[in-house]
């Protein structure tokens, strides 16, 4: 459970920083500077990663034994600026730590 609680951290820490550039920055060149060439190329790329984000929080999802709500939260999270970095810190050290925690360590040879 640890390697899909990793990929999620980085996957929501990517998508949230592509999202704030598309927000923060493409999105203001575009309306205000009009030039849309930055949103043209941030936007596919925040699509691409936004999947791989749903991919990613399934899994992880399905390892620690989330309600379909709680799944459903957390992936509209990486819908609206700043709130993949919040759902990433409540889903780490709420959500997920007890259960990191309580898993067996093999022990080696």
């Amino acid at each position: 459970m640890q390697g899909a609680l990793t990929r999620y951290r980085i996957i929501a820490w990517i998508v949230g920083v592509v999202l704030v550039v598309l927000m923060l920055v493409a999105m203001p060149m575009k309306y205000i500077g009009h030039d849309g060439s930055l949103v043209a190329a941030v936007s596919p790329v925040h699509g691409f990663l936004y999947m791989l984000y749903l991919v990613a929080t399934f899994d992880l999802s399905r390892r620690v034994g989330w309600a379909p709500k709680r799944m459903l939260l957390v992936m509209l999270a990486g819908t609206i600026p700043v709130f993949s970095f919040w759902a990433e810190h409540i889903v780490t050290r709420r959500w997920v730590a007890p259960a990191v925690a309580a898993e067996p360590v093999l022990a080696e040879k």
